[in-house]
């Protein structure tokens, strides 16, 4: 898949969750305002601080897509990893805000019959929700991009803050009023646990971690696969955005001269680039086979 194709795919899948979320978050908080229903209107205000994480998504892939500078050497990739974390704040911080208002409700005990209205509109919800974080999930698996997963993964946290509120308004509906406020604070600790894995995923990223791809091994075999490679003396990788970008160092016979370590070297690249579409560079040093040396290196 070409550059253009990658973020242009990752593009409209943010954008097409954008517009359902816009659709979503109008029908809740009309649903909850006129069918009296707390955990519904929290579930529509919680898709307005959704409109913040979906719109930081869409400018960290305009800035992400652009290629390689002289400032930025690596690409701009890292600034979709910069919106995760945006996104795990907004998550975060609409899990308190839910949070607080169900404990105010309850300890005001200023609880309503909401009317079956909020109920249709939860109900809805959590279709909507879940098909988009199904398709949300694997375009970001597909494409690599922790945007789009973190985008997904709110998908996924509305789609179980929904259930809470049907089970509340539900039961508040047939009598049980006090459901519904206690639906919206037990499904805050859904939303916090979702703010943490996103968080965390996207630090792991900015801190230079392994990805949690099993393609290594994979790249590894492929590159010893090449005539003149004696053995992959170390192979680390490291995400951009939607790229890996993989260091590689090649043992090679120490009699053999720069210009044929280069072509196999160039060899080795051109098919980890045919191979692993999610790879942006490949950067390689070639070592005396069977000579000891010692790696430099001051971390």
């Amino acid at each position: 898949m070409e550059r253009h194709e990658r973020f242009g795919s990752a593009g409209r899948v943010i954008t097409i969750g954008f517009w359902v979320n816009a659709a979503l978050m109008v029908m809740k908080l009309l649903a909850g305002h006129f069918g009296r229903s707390e955990a519904v209107f929290a579930d529509g205000m919680e898709s307005a601080a959704d409109f913040i994480a979906l719109g930081s998504s869409l400018i960290a892939l305009r800035i992400g897509s652009r290629p390689f500078d002289e400032a930025h050497p690596y690409g701009h990739g890292r600034a979709e990893s910069i919106s995760a974390i945006v996104v795990s704040f907004v998550i975060f911080a609409t899990g308190g805000w839910i949070l607080a208002r169900s404990v105010h409700a309850i300890t005001d005990q200023t609880y309503q019959v909401p009317s079956i209205i909020a109920v249709a509109a939860a109900f809805l919800t959590i279709i909507t929700k879940e098909a988009l974080y199904r398709y949300s999930a694997a375009a970001g698996k597909l494409l690599g991009s922790p945007a789009i997963l973190a985008v997904a993964k709110d998908h996924r946290k509305d789609s179980i803050s929904s259930v809470g509120t049907l089970v509340g308004v539900s039961g508040a509906f047939f009598g049980l009023t006090v459901l519904d406020p206690v639906a919206a604070g037990m499904t805050s600790l859904f939303i916090f646990h979702i703010g943490f894995q996103t968080f965390m995923g996207a630090a792991h990223d900015l801190m230079d971690g392994k990805p949690a791809d099993e393609s290594l091994e994979a790249m590894r075999k492929t590159a010893e696969g090449v005539a003149g490679v004696e053995h992959v003396h170390d192979i680390r990788c490291r995400r951009s955005g939607q790229y890996l970008i993989v260091d590689l160092k090649l043992d090679m016979d120490p009699e053999m001269t720069v210009r044929e370590s280069h072509a196999i070297a160039t060899e080795v690249k051109k098919l980890i680039f045919e191979r692993y579409l999610n790879v942006g560079d490949v950067m390689i040093h070639v070592n005396p086979h069977e000579d000891q040396h010692q790696d430099l290196i001051r971390l």
